[in-house]
């Protein structure tokens, strides 16, 4: 027994049918160390660690806590172990106020006892008049201390449906500390986060390892894994590859092991003169529906032939209501969209995607995918009433699933089962390629991407990348919308930033730097240009 070690997992097999999930892999936490959990998309990353917190049972193997052989059959049996567990996809009740999520299912009780003529008839059956309610609190002072304790500042009495995804995040960590959970987990944390919010919550697990907890973080974001984690163990297709100490390795060690073979983060781009224009977006505005609010501001911008062109800024300043103009998503309130100098700006979706339109979307639950289809059934999701895919009011299932075949194959998507396999229990990369592939496979004049790579191994983001950039030698036109700024200026041939709904900069990435794109970003250029015109009037 190695008394450092708070958590073993050895021998740990798992399979779903025929497929070999987890292959005999040993994963050991240090106590009050953070270990990285990295592999590729479908490497059983997220297999193993439901396997820890009780959402699956292995076939094969043990599970050490402390040095002990403990069994876990599900969630309550973690739980009792203090191990805690934030999804990918977060489990919360979108009704809910914080407060309610935090104590669901460990709500503390009060005691009324003694004359309750209002309830009665309802307890008269009842040998004790005794009636139980929640101590909301009881419950709301201890929740303070936490949040006090460990920084993380939410409003207890919102609901989870009017928050930001990063309160979200703040929510599921509270109810993991609110359940004196000393062994974390978190499934990929930063997937849906900005870099601003990302900062944020690396000083929370910084935090959190002060205080002695122990953290398994899978990621696929190298800068985050060797920003703050003590070890990386790595697997790749489902079997145990090495484990190594972070001050002792590198970002291209950790990607050539995780892949198995070297990486090339960022691709170089050829000499290009962009063409005839495809898109053209005049005076735009889109508005809340609610607050009326003019959350994109008369916006114009085009795109051309042969070229990558990218809206940067931080997260929430209307790139999201652009796009959805765009493609149709949300009615835009003024403004005209051209493509291919014909007016589509009344066009349906549909018949946008029939102009030549493919959106990959930031929200690929919502708006990418139909979760309890099958990759067959996604794979034709905006094409299934084409010639090719049906007749006479029925799908044709033999087309489909070779056309379905050929995008599993070339996109290399993988699951747990052939093309018949339910999206909603594939990975989100896997999700994102299903997407990804079939966008670009219907050959379109204009491809919208909206974080493309999120919730990608660097692997895929590569394989991303290079398809970016192979329908751009192709001639098509590109909007790609993306927070990285490592991206912004490796893709692009041309970088509108946005902040508070108006295109404040345009730049061409060799003439501009992360910095001054953090500025216009920011909103702090603007501010300077309105002081100095405020100035000038008076």
């Amino acid at each position: 027994m190695n008394e450092n070690y708070v958590i073993e997992m050895l021998g740990i097999t798992k399979k779903f049918g025929n497929i070999l999930a987890n292959d005999h892999i040993d994963i050991r936490l240090k106590k009050g160390h953070i270990l990285a959990l990295c592999g590729e998309n479908g490497a059983g990353k997220s297999t193993i660690m439901s396997i820890l917190f009780g959402l699956y049972e292995p076939d094969e193997g043990i599970i050490k806590k402390d040095g002990e052989v403990v069994k876990i059959t599900n969630p309550n049996d973690a739980t009792k172990l203090n191990i805690g567990m934030v999804h990918q996809h977060f489990k919360l009740v979108d009704t809910f106020t914080i407060l309610q999520n935090i104590i669901l299912e460990e709500e503390p009780l009060k005691e009324y006892s003694g004359n309750l003529n209002v309830f009665k008839k309802a307890i008269n059956y009842l040998n004790k008049r005794i009636f139980k309610i929640v101590d909301y609190k009881k419950a709301r002072t201890e929740i303070e201390k936490i949040i006090t304790q460990y920084n993380l500042h939410v409003d207890l009495d919102k609901k989870i449906k009017d928050v930001s995804v990063e309160t979200q995040q703040k929510v599921e960590i509270i109810k993991m500390l609110y359940r004196k959970n000393d062994i974390l987990i978190f499934d990929e944390p930063t997937a849906v986060l900005t870099e601003q919010e990302i900062q944020e919550f690396l000083n929370i697990l910084r935090n959190l390892k002060k205080e002695g907890k122990s953290i398994i973080f899978i990621s696929h974001k190298l800068n985050e894994i060797f920003a703050v984690c003590d070890e990386i163990t790595v697997i790749r297709k489902g079997q145990y590859i090495n484990t190594l100490k972070t001050s002792e390795t590198t970002k291209e060690e950790i990607s050539a092991l995780m892949v198995g073979r070297n990486v090339n983060f960022f691709q170089e781009k050829t000499k290009k003169i962009p063409q005839e224009e495809v898109l053209r977006v005049e005076h735009l505005v889109v508005a809340d529906p609610f607050s009326k609010k003019k959350v994109v501001n008369d916006i114009s911008f085009n795109v051309r032939k042969g070229e990558i062109v990218t809206i940067a800024g931080i997260d929430g300043n209307g790139q999201q209501e652009t796009i959805y103009g765009i493609t149709g998503i949300k009615k835009a309130q003024s403004g005209t969209i051209t493509l291919n100098g014909k007016d589509i700006s009344t066009f349906s979706i549909r018949n946008k995607i029939k102009a030549g339109i493919s959106h990959i979307p930031e929200d690929r639950h919502k708006y990418g995918l139909v979760l309890d289809y099958s990759i067959y059934e996604n794979s034709v999701l905006d094409r299934y009433y084409e010639k090719e895919f049906s007749k006479c009011l029925f799908l044709n299932d033999k087309s489909i699933k070779k056309y379905a075949n050929g995008l599993i194959e070339k996109y290399d998507i993988r699951s747990s089962g052939d093309g018949n396999t339910t999206v909603r229990s594939m990975s989100g990369g896997n999700q994102q390629k299903i997407i990804v592939g079939r966008e670009i496979e219907r050959n379109p004049n204009l491809l919208i991407a909206v974080q493309p790579t999120r919730g990608l191994d660097i692997g895929a983001i590569e394989v991303i990348h290079n398809l970016l950039l192979d329908q751009r030698e192709k001639d098509k036109a590109i909007l790609l919308v993306t927070y990285e700024l490592d991206q912004v200026l490796t893709l692009s041939d041309r970088i509108l930033v946005m902040y508070e709904g108006e295109i404040v900069g345009e730049f061409l990435p060799k003439e501009v730097t992360k910095e001054k794109l953090g500025l216009y970003m920011s909103g702090a250029k603007k501010d300077i240009v309105n002081a100095i015109k405020e100035k000038n009037s008076e």
